[in-house]
């Protein structure tokens, strides 16, 4: 069988695996998140409500004026956050996609990052940053999504390196 030179095969060896496999865990997970976000919207709705309410912190007035109080603003934030996780999980779906057929890792790689760093943006700056420090989320005993978001964090973050590792090694030998 001959392999056409305009998509030749690369060498796809544990590196590249791990990435694949890692890829399509991080799309898996956020294609989940996303879809129990679609159909059981009023759950996690509450949960953006009462953050960015920050009716469940300590209610120190120093930080109070920071709440966002407009059902249609905190509706909107939430709608938000599933569009981006949706895209994020297509985007690792494709990167997935690639990665099996084995025949543009750049590519690969190229969708992997974005859909991780999508991801990294989302639940580190996002739920981590603005949640939890700009909105007082770790006050709340019970709407404080931090543990949820470091998991992500640690995961997509994982990922990312382990995508980065399957870079080009066939540059020129270094001499020492």
């Amino acid at each position: 069988m001959s392999v056409s030179p305009d998509h030749p095969r690369r060498v796809f060896g544990v590196r590249e695996a791990a990435a694949a496999v890692l890829t399509a865990t991080v799309a898996l997970y956020i294609a989940l998140v996303a879809f129990g976000n679609i159909t059981d919207f009023d759950t996690n709705r509450q949960f953006v409500r009462h953050v960015l309410a920050m009716d469940t912190t300590f209610r120190d007035e120093d930080l109070m004026w920071r709440a966002i109080t407009s059902r249609a603003w905190q509706d909107a934030a939430y709608v938000a956050i599933i569009v981006w996780e949706t895209v994020a999980a297509l985007v690792l779906i494709a990167a997935t996609w690639l990665w099996l057929r084995r025949r543009d890792l750049r590519r690969a790689r190229l969708l992997s990052s974005a859909g991780l760093l999508m991801l990294l943006l989302l639940f580190g700056a996002g739920f981590i940053a603005v949640g939890g420090e700009w909105f007082a989320m770790w006050q709340s005993d019970k709407w404080n999504g931090l543990d949820a978001a470091i998991r992500v964090v640690l995961l997509s973050g994982l990922a990312l390196l382990t995508v980065h590792s399957t870079g080009d090694r066939s540059g020129p030998a270094r001499s020492g």
